[in-house]
């Protein structure tokens, strides 16, 4: 897969105190706990460059001494998911995908639906439009996805 574009990747220590808060709303609003191992994923998330699929980011966890089942893994990434702080993101419509949303600028993309190809780029534009639409709405924007599918030149047979 190609990607261009710049990662903007947070820094952890200015995200880290109002991510645990908005995960933590959200659980108690579920009647769940924060317990360590969903801290434990939430730092793991963070730690994410770009997208990312679940198994690579159990297997990262476990690389850094985390013991974690794929049930949890999957049950946390859910939530997380709900809560506002990651998003899936379909690329060839075999494997889930996911990125941080919550502190980082939002990432548009090109994806090529013969080879998978995908071009990373930001847009102010498509920035300003969500903007607007949630301001229409009275909702606050927290992120975005905005995926182009289409056919690329260079993969043509």
């Amino acid at each position: 897969m190609n990607s261009e574009g710049s990662s903007s990747k947070p820094i952890i220590g200015d995200v880290m105190a109002p991510l645990c808060s908005v995960f933590r709303r959200y659980l108690r609003s579920l009647n769940l706990k924060y317990t360590s191992e969903r801290a434990d994923m939430l730092n793991a998330v963070m730690e994410q460059d770009g997208l990312f699929e679940a198994d690579s980011l159990m297997d990262s966890m476990r690389q850094g001494g985390h013991r974690v089942s794929k049930a949890t893994l999957y049950r946390t990434v859910k939530l997380l998911r709900e809560a506002g702080i990651i998003q899936e993101v379909l690329i060839d419509g075999k494997q889930s995908h996911y990125q941080l949303i919550y502190g980082r600028k939002p990432i548009d993309a090109l994806v090529c639906m013969r080879s998978g190809n995908r071009i990373e780029f930001n847009s102010e534009e498509v920035t300003q439009l969500r903007d607007v639409i949630c301001e229409n709405y009275g909702w606050e924007p927290v992120g975005h996805r905005f995926v182009i599918y289409a056919l690329s030149p260079e993969d043509e047979d």
